[in-house]
């Protein structure tokens, strides 16, 4: 039975109010295969972790409807990680039955595992069938520095905003903001023109680049490879947002869930 399956579990978080809309139930999946310069989780890189715990989906499910009443109309679960698309089976059976229990799934990815070849494609579609809206992290529109900055290509990652776009799923773009990296005017105007060619786009978010993790990776004894590394001044990500007309995208605040 689906709900027998079980998958690897980081961490949850009772009470998110920023991993999609109302309040939220975050899950943090274990396994992730890119390295992100700025990653603030680490810890869940490898497939397997000391620290993990193998869950079923009914018991995950049961720890999160405790907080349903928190949830309001518009709040319920999201699945981040790591990269929560590595665990497939799990997260596809977790959204199927959170769906039979009414609840909003929402998903938090990189779309770094996108593929039309099957069996993969027919996977990740049903998956989608169960998805209400994806939160999606759009780390860099320049391949060259997509790589610099995660350790792999960008080409899956826009390939599957696109699938996403044409069969008109709800997505949110993120975007961090990291000074020297990510945060460069004429890359920013072509993820800006990349953006206005899908048409699913209901939020645009710029993420100031932030240093809360950074003692995760002296926890594990790898160098942090942006120390000394401030967060974003105020004038670059008012221009940021200017640029990626973060205000202009409001179609989040009307859409029925």
């Amino acid at each position: 039975m689906s709900n027998e399956i079980t998958g690897l579990v980081h961490s949850t978080e009772s009470f998110g109010s920023v991993d999609g809309p109302g309040i939220r139930f975050i899950i943090f999946l274990q396994g992730c295969k890119m390295r992100c310069q700025y990653c603030h989780n680490p810890d869940t890189w490898a497939m397997k972790s000391k620290t993990s715990q193998e869950r079923t989906v009914d018991d995950v499910l049961e720890e999160a409807m405790k907080y349903k009443d928190y949830w309001g109309s518009r709040g319920g679960i999201t699945v981040s990680g790591g990269e929560a698309m590595l665990q497939m089976e799990f997260l596809t059976a977790l959204f199927k039955r959170a769906k039979e229990l009414g609840i909003h799934t929402t998903l938090d990815t990189s779309g770094q595992t996108f593929t039309r070849q099957e069996p993969a494609f027919s996977q990740i579609n049903e998956l989608l069938d169960y998805t209400d809206l994806i939160l999606f992290d759009l780390k860099e529109i320049d391949d060259e520095t997509h790589r610099i900055v995660t350790g792999m290509g960008n080409k899956r990652v826009l390939e599957f905003a696109e699938y996403l776009s044409e069969i008109n799923k709800p997505i949110w773009i993120r975007h961090v903001l990291v000074p020297g990296l990510t945060d460069v005017d004429e890359h920013l105007i072509r993820l800006d023109a990349f953006i206005k060619t899908l048409n699913n786009v209901d939020k645009v978010e710029v993420l100031p680049y932030h240093t809360l993790g950074e003692y995760k990776w002296e926890r594990m004894n790898v160098a942090y490879p942006l120390a000394g590394v401030q967060p974003p001044i105020k004038a670059r990500v008012d221009n940021a947002n200017e640029i990626l007309r973060t205000a202009d995208y409001k179609g989040y605040q009307t859409r029925k869930f």
